[in-house]
Order: C-alpha cells, then structure tokens, then sequence
C-alpha cells in the first residue's frame, strides 16, 4: 500500500476501508464464536478481538500515511509512549468493549485524524450493523453499509449525505451511556427531556448525526479516543460537542493521560442561553 495525502478525505477512507472491514471481521468472529477476556494495568477489562483489531488498523495507517503518529488505546494502555504532535490519528479498534464481552451488539470502530487540536476527520464503523459513518472530501458526514464477512476487494461503497435534524423543544430524545449511568437528572430536568435511550459505544454519535436523536450527555470518565472520531462526524452533520462551559471538545491532551472533561453532544447548538452554564452533575 502506497502513502496517500490525508488531506484528501475520500483517498483516505478508501485506503481504510480493507483495514477496517477486516478488523470488523476478527471482532464478528470473536464476538460469536466467543470472548478471552485479559486486564490492563488499571484492571479494565481488554479482550483478544481489541488488540487483534487494533493491529490490523496500525498496520495499515503505518503504511498510509508514515509520518503520522497514532495515538491507539490498546498501545498506550500497555504503556506505549506520546508526546504531543500538531497531526495525528486517534484510534480506538473496540469502543464498548465491556459491551462486547457481555453480548451486547453496540460495540464500534472508531479512527479520527486531529489537527491543531481539532478533529476534522472521523470514521465509525458498526461492525454488529454494517453501517459505517465517515466525513468526506466535500465536508458533509455521510453514511453507508460496509459487509465485513467478504473478502478481496471492497466493492463499491454507496455513500449517503446525512444531517442533524432540529430539536423539537417540547419532544427532546437524549442518549445516554450504558457503562457510566445516564446523562445528569438536572440536565434532564432542565431541557425537559421526554425520551432517553441507553446505547453503547460510539454509536450515539452516529444516530444524531443521522437525525435520530438529540443529545448524548456524558458526565463520567471517557478518553480522547472514544469521541473524537464521532465528534468529526455530528459536526459535519451540522451538530457539536461542548463541555459544559459551552467550549467545543479539544485533542491532544497527553498530559491529562488523553482523558475527556464531561461534555454534551447537541444535534445542533447547545441548547442553553449564552450566559447559562450546564447544570453540574449532583447540583
């Protein structure tokens, strides 16, 4: 494989696509025919099909683009060194692997590319679904399905433009995470949200993407690698993720152990008064 110019967005998700649907493959198959289950350092929980998966995908950015560093979770959880780089790749080969390992089909795969700080590209593919969610050359987000059981060359992928749709006020629908309990009850309370469904991964970030839902509160501990990639994509729906000062999530952050601040995901802009600050968890 030749290096390309990350710059080039469509070049960029075609020299992925074979990585990504053979790394959605191994995890099919680990997911149904069964689950080893290791520990990291911090005792979280890895299986076989993470660092299988992550491997694949290591591979095949090393030989994309070489002279991109590539911040990987399975890498620095076994103590892998980084030091901070204006362009890199932020991958996660498994999001939702305490999904995975209790049989819950809401797992992910997830890859973005940062640049000063920001994500301006981000791939997620849904192994469980096929439905894969990319932003493009012409700086929509769009979606399509990737069958991750063939072999050989990828077949024509028939991209689809997506949108966020606008909030209905009075009929609000939020995600929320199944691994770190819902979204905060004041946040709730406060935008009157009628509807909450618990989902997995990064798959949140993909549905409002697509217009079907509102928001994905999270105000528990996440990394760098779990939303970047789904932050690339709801912007380039026309939605945004903010931490709770209202500040657009930033990247880069080896210092602080690639560790989110709590953050809300808007189909739009947040919903809240310029002067208004979110409502802390436990207030």
């Amino acid at each position: 494989m030749s290096p390309i110019n990350v710059k080039d967005r469509d070049a960029l998700i075609a020299a992925l696509l074979p990585a990504v649907r053979e790394a959605g493959r191994l995890e099919m198959a680990h997911f149904t025919q069964g689950v080893t289950i290791e520990r990291k350092a911090d005792r979280s929980p890895v299986t076989v099909a993470d660092r299988e998966a992550e491997a694949v995908l290591l591979k095949a950015l090393a030989e994309i683009a070489p002279d991109v560093p590539i911040v990987a979770e399975e890498a620095i959880g076994a103590g892998g060194a980084c030091v901070y780089a204006p362009r890199f790749f932020l991958v996660d080969a498994l999001d939702g692997t305490r999904l995975f390992i209790s049989g819950k089909p809401e797992f992910s795969i997830n890859i973005a590319l940062i640049e000063d700080g920001r994500p301006l590209f981000g791939l997620i593919f849904l192994p469980p679904s096929e439905r894969l969610f990319v932003t493009r050359s012409d700086g929509r987000a769009h979606q399509a399905r990737l069958e991750c059981s063939g072999a050989g060359a990828i077949p024509d992928v028939k991209f689809t433009p997506i949108a966020t749709r606008m909030p209905n006020l009075a009929a609000l629908s939020a995600f929320n995470s199944r691994g770190a309990g819902g979204a905060s009850a004041n946040l709730l309370a406060t935008l009157k949200v009628l509807d909450v469904r618990p989902l997995g991964s990064s798959m949140k970030f993909c549905l409002i993407a697509a217009g079907e839902g509102d928001l994905y509160a999270r105000f528990g501990e996440t990394c760098e690698w779990d939303t970047a990639a789904g932050q690339a994509i709801l912007e380039a729906a026309g939605g945004s993720v903010t931490a709770l000062d209202g500040t657009a999530l930033t990247y880069g952050h080896y210092e602080r152990g690639f560790r989110n601040p709590y953050f809300v995901a808007w189909a739009r802009q947040p919903l809240w008064r310029d002067n208004e600050r979110l409502p802390l968890p436990g207030a």
